[in-house]
């Protein structure tokens, strides 16, 4: 952990603000004074997932509580967002260090040309030394493109920056294996896979009410980073000191696999599938054993309204889930096409209608 070069870190809402809402100036500059320090000696680059736009928001606009609804938590955080990133200006400038913003929505990560700039733009602003800000595009994100809490972001982020440490930091210093606020229960250190924690009850209700993600978004979130190759610390943010300088804190979540291509995760674990293509055997076979691009001859229905490039499940004829991919066609162009060959349609319809559906660089097998 002490060896780590690149670090994304995510705190939450409860972390930053007041219960009633508004942000808490001096827990704001307790986590800057802990970042700038860990990169003051220029061997390490950090990058902040900070949640609390809506939560800052909200006493500014009269609000008592975190609204339900979609137009007011957007309006909250438009106001929020503002005095958020102000808030960090000013603190990290006590530092002489420039912070960036950077604000995505899930839809941003799944196209290849945003998820293309996206990366760029954080490698950018690592290397002219800025300190990068992410946050979910709250005010303009629909609920059908919403990540919907900052710790799934996070470990997105940890694997688009290709980090090499994870750290999410809460109210919670780790996680138990029963109630933490009841006696008998202990802090768990470590976790090398599922079974490790398969006899956990993870609660998902946060202190303070501010927030979205309770534990269960963070175990969460550090299973499908640790399965991206990057291992993991959870704990609160008063031990983020010890969690940045690989002091003993918190629960480790260690790496439980390798990196895969970047946008495959994100279209894994951030896109939300606008319909679905129906396989036969032979094509779910193809897609899944052989790791083919899916053809139109292997289509036998289709489902829902999209567009070319939109986001599709690929399933088999018991309705099951296989795949997930960003698919060639828009929906109302695809039943001409089903069970014919590539050959066939390109000599009746032209030489566009002589490709994938969906090509195997831009699909991942969904298992379990």
């Amino acid at each position: 952990m002490a060896q780590a070069h690149r670090i994304v870190v995510k705190v939450g809402s409860s972390s930053l603000t007041t219960a009633s809402g508004g942000l808490d100036a001096d827990r704001v500059d307790a986590l800057v004074d802990v970042l700038a320090k860990v990169r003051s000696g220029g061997e390490k680059e950090i990058v902040l997932v900070s949640s609390g736009a809506i939560a800052a928001g909200l006493a500014p606009l009269g609000l008592r509580r975190r609204p339900r609804d979609l137009a007011r938590q957007q309006a909250a955080a438009s106001v929020g967002q503002g005095l958020l990133m102000a808030r960090y200006t000013a603190s990290f400038a006590r530092y002489g260090v420039r912070a960036g913003q950077v604000l995505l929505t899930s839809d941003d990560m799944a196209r290849r040309a945003h998820h293309r700039n996206a990366s760029r733009t954080l490698d950018q602003l690592l290397t002219m030394g800025a300190l990068p800000i992410v946050n979910e595009n709250d005010t303009i994100a629909t609920d059908e493109i919403r990540f919907g809490d900052n710790d799934r972001l996070a470990a997105l982020v940890a694997h688009l920056v290709r980090a090499d440490l994870l750290v999410l930091l809460s109210d919670v210093d780790g996680l138990y294996d029963g109630d933490p606020s009841k006696p008998g229960t202990s802090r768990i250190e470590e976790v090398r896979g599922p079974e490790d924690i398969a006899h956990v009850q993870i609660g998902s209700a946060g202190k303070a009410g501010v927030g979205t993600g309770g534990m269960v978004t963070k175990v969460e979130a550090a299973r499908i980073a640790a399965a991206a190759g990057i291992p993991v610390v959870l704990t609160s943010a008063v031990h983020a000191a010890d969690a940045l300088a690989g002091r003993d804190t918190g629960t480790l979540f260690h790496r439980t696999g390798r990196r895969s291509a970047d946008r495959l995760l994100w279209l894994q674990h951030a896109s939300t599938p606008q319909g679905s293509l129906i396989l036969d055997d032979g094509a779910v076979r193809a897609v899944t054993e052989r790791r083919t691009s899916l053809l139109p001859a292997g289509i036998k229905d289709v489902e829902g309204e999209f567009s070319a490039g939109d986001p599709v499940e690929l399933k088999d004829t018991e309705g099951r889930a296989v795949a997930r991919g960003l698919v060639n066609f828009d929906a109302k162009e695809i039943p001409q096409l089903l069970g014919r060959s590539t050959r066939e349609l390109a000599k009746e319809l032209g030489p566009a209608y002589e490709r994938e559906v969906v090509h195997r660089d831009d699909l991942v097998l969904l298992h379990g």
